[in-house]
C-alpha cells in the first residue's frame, strides 16, 4: 500500500483509483511563473503531448470524444479525458501495457504566477512488479511531466522568460 499521507484534498479520484486503492501513489507541486491558462492549455492538448512529455513519441485522437491512443515508452495506451475544468482541474486515465493510471493536475493562480499540483495513481500488475525494484519511478514521471509544464509554460507568450 502507497503512503497517501500527501495526497491533496482537492483533487477528485474517480471510483476505483483513489491513492487507497492503487499500487503506486505520489504527488509533485512548484510555481509555474506563467497565468493558468498557458499551463492548462498545454496540459489539456493531448496531440502536442509528444512534442514535450517525456516518454510520449505518438498521441492522436481516438475513437470517441475526449479519447486518444497515446505511444509512451513504445507501449500503447487508451487516454480518456475526464475531469477538465479550465484553468483549474485536469484529470486523464490511461490503461496499457498492464497498467492503469489516472493522473490529476490542480492550478492554482498565486500571486507570481501558478502553483501547479500532479498527483498520480497506479494500479495492475505492471504497477506492482516496477513497485519493488524501483519504488521512486511514478514520483520521477510527475516531476518529469511538471519541470516540462514549467519550462514551456514560463516561455509562452506571457511567461515569465518572456517578461523578465
Amino acid at each position: 500500500m502507497p503512503d497517501t499521507s500527501d495526497s491533496h484534498p482537492d483533487i477528485h479520484w474517480p471510483s476505483g483509483f483513489s491513492p487507497e486503492q492503487a499500487h503506486g501513489f505520489c504527488q509533485a507541486q512548484a510555481v509555474v511563473h506563467a497565468p493558468p491558462d498557458t499551463a492548462f492549455a498545454l496540459l489539456a492538448d493531448v496531440p502536442g503531448w509528444p512534442e514535450w512529455v517525456p516518454g510520449i513519441t505518438e498521441a492522436r485522437a481516438g475513437p470517441l470524444t475526449r479519447t486518444y491512443e497515446v505511444l509512451f515508452h513504445g507501449q500503447r495506451f487508451e487516454v480518456f479525458m475526464g475531469e477538465r475544468v479550465a484553468p483549474r482541474r485536469l484529470g486523464w486515465s490511461g490503461v496499457g501495457a498492464g497498467v492503469q493510471v489516472y493522473q490529476a493536475w490542480l492550478l492554482t493562480a498565486v500571486a507570481d504566477g501558478t502553483h501547479a499540483v500532479v498527483a498520480s495513481v497506479v494500479r495492475g500488475p505492471a504497477a506492482k512488479s516496477l513497485a519493488a525494484p524501483s519504488p521512486a519511478w511514478e514520483q520521477h514521471l510527475n516531476t518529469l511531466w511538471l519541470a516540462q509544464l514549467k519550462r514551456l509554460s514560463e516561455s509562452a507568450p506571457g511567461g515569465a522568460a518572456r517578461t523578465q
